[in-house]
């Protein structure tokens, strides 16, 4: 485990991180989740072997540190995930980067080009929201239900938990619950200028990754225009890595030497 302390009272960022070959590899992870458990089994993959893999998790979750007085804001995450990589001396590295942390990568990539050289964004989360949601799903959008933060710790919480099963609450709860709440929430209600407009003026290439479950992109004319790849992946859901990790290393390893598939 490497950790650097990325507040000024000192909290922690962690990540489990893999000896190899320069250019490093960063890896995030989504909302309620933790690098190490979603990316190993795929890291293992021949394919995906022999670079320097940082497994990171941002403050707030994971193996992080978990402050409760931080805003937690995407544009947040961001900047102390790049004071943690300046700390760990990475500089020009490939993201891989899963659903809420997608939005966070393309942020780091904007406000911190010389930390990124390819992005691979995985069922990236890159649109806010008009309206805020009044059902509970799955994700940030279950959780935006809870309208302050207050109604959130006080039931929120538990109720988010056992609606989103064991598998994911299995690393749900080692998220601070003002984390997950304002991070969801600072998803929802977007960053100025936006995700997906960060996205669509990096110099970085990028390629996105979505199950093929899902069907066609409703945005693929607006990534094809903007020079992003999109790559169909088989046999899985928003998880990729996890529930086909084979097909997610193949992919990310053309995508990282430019071949996106």
């Amino acid at each position: 485990m490497h950790s650097a302390s990325v507040t000024p009272d000192g909290s922690r960022i962690r990540w489990v991180e893999i000896p190899g070959t320069e250019p490093a590899r960063v890896y995030l992870h989504g909302l309620g989740a933790s690098s190490a458990p979603y990316y190993t089994e795929a890291i293992a993959h021949p394919a995906l072997t022999g670079h320097r893999s940082l497994l990171m998790d941002l403050l707030g979750f994971g193996i992080s540190d978990r402050p409760a007085h931080v805003a937690y804001t995407l544009d947040m995450h961001a900047d102390l995930l790049a004071h943690a990589l300046d700390q760990a001396a990475v500089k020009d590295a490939d993201v891989i980067a899963h659903s809420a942390g997608g939005a966070v990568a393309v942020l780091l990539a904007a406000r911190h080009p010389g930390l990124v050289r390819r992005l691979v964004l995985v069922d990236p989360a890159l649109d806010a929201l008009e309206t805020l949601p009044t059902t509970k799903r799955p994700g940030s959008s279950g959780i935006g239900v809870y309208h302050t933060e207050q109604e959130f710790l006080d039931h929120g919480w538990d109720e988010t938990m056992a609606f989103v099963g064991p598998e994911w609450a299995a690393t749900m709860r080692l998220a601070g619950r003002e984390a997950l709440y304002r991070t969801a929430m600072s998803l929802l209600r977007g960053t100025t200028p936006g995700v997906r407009e960060e996205m669509e003026r990096l110099a970085a290439p990028c390629t996105v990754l979505y199950p093929a479950a899902d069907g066609p992109r409703f945005d693929a004319d607006r990534l094809a225009a903007a020079g992003v790849a999109a790559v169909a992946i088989p046999d899985c859901g928003h998880n990729i890595m996890v529930d086909n990790p084979a097909r997610f290393a193949l992919a990310v390893t053309a995508a990282l030497a430019g071949h996106p598939g």
